[in-house]
């Protein structure tokens, strides 16, 4: 088996590679995640997924990488990381209450072989009050997260139910993942 390159400097992707049992290292290459006008959501996420392992992928030709990248969707719209609190907050009052999709792009690219693909989940919120917006906003955890929240930590009080794979909405669809480099 070729060596495994993550090239994400997420620390949720590598408890999911690493809870998976794989052999990894993480190498990163910063790369522009601007994605052009009218593109889809589920383009734009393996778009910037297929930038990333690529931009890694040139230098190591012998390696397999694994590029990914996660966004959240309402109503066609793409919300990323929050610049800051307010906007945050801004966030998570949009998607109180709703379903939205959690979309991850994912390309692996092992030589000449590159396989770009997406894998969306849906989630629903409670119906949120501004008082649990800003107190879970206080924690800090919503800055570095697509959508303003953590699945796995205590954005996990905010979720009514959630339809797809789990391990897409922390961040990467591991278990396809696995299955397409073993195969």
């Amino acid at each position: 088996m070729k060596k495994i390159i993550l090239a994400s400097s997420s620390p949720r992707r590598k408890e999911l590679m690493s809870t998976a049992g794989l052999d990894f290292e993480i190498i990163v290459k910063e790369v522009d995640e601007s994605i052009p006008d009218g593109t889809s959501p589920v383009d734009a996420a393996k778009m910037t997924a297929k930038k990333k392992a690529l931009a890694v992928a040139k230098d190591f030709e012998n390696c397999t990488v694994i590029g990914a990248d996660t966004i959240v969707v309402t109503d066609g719209k793409i919300l990323g990381k929050p610049v800051d609190k307010e906007d945050a907050c801004r966030m998570l009052r949009m998607l109180s209450g709703i379903e939205h999709e959690v979309i991850t792009g994912v390309c692996i690219a092992s030589g000449e072989k590159i396989d770009n693909f997406a894998v969306t989940s849906k989630v629903k919120f409670y119906e949120l009050t501004d008082e649990e917006i800003e107190a879970y906003v206080a924690t800090g955890e919503p800055m570095d997260k697509a959508g303003s929240y953590g699945i796995q930590g205590r954005g996990c009080t905010l979720v009514e139910r959630i339809e797809g794979d789990y391990f897409n909405i922390v961040g990467l669809p591991v278990a396809e993942v696995c299955r397409k480099i073993n195969a």
